[in-house]
C-alpha cells in the first residue's frame, strides 16, 4: 500500500479537497483501491464517489450492488450507480467497456471531479500487452495502458499497476477488506482469461518478478511512442486537416511516417477503445490512400469510416440508427444519441428540455425507450392523444433522428415527455405541484 500511496502523492499529486470518482465493481482489486483512498482521506480533505456499473448478466449482480452500496454508506463514500438493462448483438465485452466507461466519464463531469480511478494492476498489464502483441497493435497499443493519462479536464489515474493480483488478494484477506468475486473470470471461454490461467503462471515461474519487466517494457514503448509522436505531429499538421487528410501530400511522407501518421489518428478517434484497432486496420487505411481507386471507403469498428474521394481521404462516423432500447431512468442517465437524462433537485428552465411530474400521477420507475409503431401522447388542453409520428412532424423533427430518439415512460408505458420536443399532459409548471425534476442535455 505504501507505493501506490507514494504513486499517487508524489506523481499524481493529489491533494486536499480533491475529487476522486473510482470505478468500483466490488472486486478485491477495487475494494484494495477504496481502502488505499480511505487511508488517504484521513491525512487529505478528499471527496470520494464509487462508481458500479450492474451489468445485470449474473444472478448475483444485485447483490454485489447492495454489498458495495452498503460498504460506501458504512464509510461515508458517495456511490452511484448504473444499470444495463439490455445489449445489443455486437460484442458484449467492448459494449460493456463502452458504457461502463460512458458512465464513469458522466459521474467524473456530475461532480467536477480531478480524477478518475481504476483498479488495473500489474497482471492487467501484462494479459493486455501479450493479447495486443498476438492480436497486433500500435507502438502506443504494444505498451498495454498508462498510468495516468491527463483528460484536460481530469485525469484517468491506475495506481495499482506496480503490484499484482496475489499480492492484492493476500493483502485483502490479511487485513479483512470484504470483496465479491466475479466467477466468469474463470471462464477459458474468454480470451483475457485464458492468458489469466495459462499463461501468467508460466511467466511468473520463470520470474516472480515478471510484472516489474513489463511495466518497464511498457513505459519504455511509451517513451519512444511520445519521441515519435512530436515528429509525427509535425506531418499530420501538414496533411491532416479537420479529419481530412490530403492523399497527394501523405504520399510524399516516408512510409514508417505513412503508417505511424494512420496509427496516430487512430489513437485519438478510440482513446480508450484501442484493444479493438489492430495493424490490419493501420494496412487497410494505407492501402486505400495509395490506391489507384478514385472512391472507396475502408468500415472500421464503432461505425468509423475511412471515405477516399479522389484526392481527399475523410474520417467520419457512420449514424446507425438506434432501435428498440428500453432503460430504467437514472439519477444519471446516458442515452444512446449521445445525449443524457438527469435527475435534479432544481432548476429555473422551464423549456422542453426540463419535465416536471408528480409521482401520484405515473407509475414508477421511468424507462426510457424508442419509439413504437402507433405511439400516442395525451397533451394539455386537448381532449384525446395525439400520435407521435404527428409531433415529430409537426416539430420538424428530421426524419432520420426520429427512431432513435429518447421517448420517456412510466411503467405502463404511458408517455409522459418526448424530450426536447414535447411535454404531455403528466407535465408540470413550476407552480404547480411535482416531487420529481428531470433535465435532457
Amino acid at each position: 500500500m505504501k507505493r501506490v500511496k507514494e504513486f499517487l502523492i508524489k506523481e499524481v499529486k493529489i491533494k486536499d479537497n480533491d475529487t476522486i470518482v473510482l470505478g468500483n465493481s466490488g472486486g478485491p482489486d477495487s475494494m484494495y483501491l477504496l481502502n488505499v483512498l480511505l487511508d488517504l482521506r484521513k491525512k487529505l480533505n478528499l471527496k470520494i464517489v464509487c462508481a458500479h456499473v450492474n451489468h445485470n448478466v449474473r444472478l448475483e449482480s444485485e447483490k454485489e450492488q447492495e454489498f458495495l452500496m452498503n460498504y460506501c454508506k458504512d464509510h461515508d463514500v458517495l456511490f452511484e450507480v448504473m444499470k444495463i438493462e439490455k445489449y445489443g448483438d455486437d460484442n458484449f465485452h467492448n459494449q460493456a467497456r463502452t458504457i461502463r466507461y460512458n458512465f464513469f466519464e458522466d459521474i467524473v463531469k456530475k461532480y467536477d471531479a480531478n480524477y478518475l480511478m481504476t483498479a488495473h494492476h500489474g497482471d492487467d498489464l501484462i494479459e493486455t500487452i501479450l493479447m495486443r502483441i498476438v492480436r497486433g497493435s500500435t507502438l502506443k497499443g504494444y505498451s498495454g495502458f498508462e498510468k495516468i493519462i491527463d483528460n484536460g479536464t481530469y485525469k484517468t489515474v491506475r495506481p495499482l499497476v506496480f503490484l499484482t493480483k496475489d499480492y492484492i488478494e493476500k493483502y485483502d484477506k490479511e487485513h479483512n477488506i470484504p470483496y465479491v468475486t466475479d466467477q466468469s473470470n474463470f471462464k477459458g471461454k474468454y480470451t483475457r482469461n485464458r492468458y489469466r490461467m495459462n499463461v501468467l503462471p508460466f511467466l511468473k515461474e520463470e520470474d516472480s518478478k515478471v510484472n516489474e519487466k513489463f511495466l518497464k517494457f511498457s513505459e519504455t514503448l511509451e517513451d519512444y511512442d511520445r519521441f515519435i509522436n512530436e515528429e509525427i505531429q509535425k506531418s499530420i499538421d501538414k496533411v491532416y486537416k479537420n479529419d481530412i487528410i490530403d492523399i497527394n501530400k501523405y504520399k510524399e511522407l516516408d512510409k514508417l511516417i505513412q503508417k505511424k501518421m494512420i496509427s496516430k489518428i487512430l489513437e485519438e478517434i478510440y482513446k480508450e477503445d484501442l484493444m479493438i484497432i489492430n495493424d490490419k486496420h493501420v494496412k487497410l487505411i494505407n492501402d486505400l490512400l495509395l490506391s489507384k481507386r478514385s472512391n472507396a471507403k475502408v468500415c472500421l469498428p464503432h461505425n468509423i469510416e475511412v471515405v477516399k474521394a479522389y484526392d481527399k481521404a475523410k474520417f467520419s462516423k457512420e449514424i446507425k440508427e438506434v432501435i428498440d432500447y428500453k432503460i430504467e431512468i437514472t439519477n444519471y442517465t446516458t442515452l444512446p444519441n449521445g445525449h443524457k437524462l438527469e435527475v435534479v433537485d432544481e432548476i429555473e428552465s422551464n423549456n422542453n428540455d426540463v419535465c416536471r411530474l408528480d409521482s401520484n400521477e405515473i407509475k414508477l420507475p421511468l424507462y426510457v425507450r424508442t419509439r413504437k409503431y402507433g405511439d400516442k401522447m395525451y397533451l394539455k388542453k386537448i381532449n384525446g392523444a395525439r400520435k407521435v409520428k404527428d409531433i415529430f412532424i409537426d416539430c420538424k423533427t428530421p426524419a432520420n433522428e426520429r427512431d432513435r430518439w429518447p421517448i420517456v415512460v412510466d411503467s405502463e408505458d404511458k408517455i409522459v415527455w418526448i424530450p426536447s420536443i414535447k411535454k404531455s399532459k403528466f407535465t408540470k409548471l413550476k407552480n404547480e405541484k411535482y416531487d420529481i425534476i428531470i433535465k435532457y442535455s
